[in-house]
């Protein structure tokens, strides 16, 4: 199993070495979110998890409307800070506003004109365990190159009590602690047999 966390602008991260020393492999920072907003603290969490030798992606919140802007946006993010090459985690696509009209539209194009803005073929699709119960279908749209990233807060890593042959991940608690992260952070860990070099560019 391997360990990783989650980051934005809400976390501050004082101490990448004694986070990669906590077993932690891998980090997603929050790039993007819409089509203009962007966190300020991306560079530096992309940077400090590099420099420590923890594998970095970046993700992007969606919200509703067209799926162009908010592609090109994200994927301008992804170039500056050298997400799109590889050794990087796959980018991540964060599902969570239940005013996106049809999320099983709005996922595989978003993933469709992701591929063809940045040249990566992977793609995580993140969600609560109540989305992937009734709001979306993966089954639609979760092919090759595309991995499920689960949040249910059980507080059992790897078990999230929700099965499907593409899930990946699991973010098991939004309260962690890890050394080196002042306050509380998102902490995932990998399911099942798949491990970090399946999301990994």
């Amino acid at each position: 199993m391997d360990y990783g966390i989650d980051i934005s602008h809400h976390n501050q991260v004082d101490d990448w070495q004694a986070v990669r020393g906590n077993n932690i492999t891998f980090a997603s920072a929050k790039l993007t979110e819409g089509e203009t907003f962007v966190d300020d603290r991306a560079g530096a969490h992309v940077a400090g998890a590099r420099g420590a030798g923890v594998v970095t992606g970046g993700y992007h919140f969606a919200r509703p409307g067209a799926i162009e802007p908010q592609v090109g946006h994200f994927a301008w993010w992804l170039g500056q800070h050298g997400l799109k090459e590889p050794g990087n985690m796959w980018p991540m696509l964060d599902m969570e506003d239940p005013d996106i009209a049809d999320p099983n539209a709005f996922i595989p194009e978003f993933i469709r004109q992701l591929r063809a803005a940045t040249g990566v073929p992977g793609v995580l699709v993140y969600a609560n365990l109540n989305w992937f119960q009734n709001v979306v279908d993966p089954d639609l749209w979760a092919g090759e190159d595309v991995l499920l990233w689960i949040a249910r807060y059980n507080g059992d890593p790897g078990n999230p009590g929700w099965e499907h042959p593409r899930l990946a991940l699991h973010q098991h608690t939004s309260a962690g602690s890890v050394p080196g992260i002042p306050g509380e952070v998102d902490r995932n860990a990998t399911v099942g047999a798949w491990t970090r070099a399946a999301f990994t560019t």
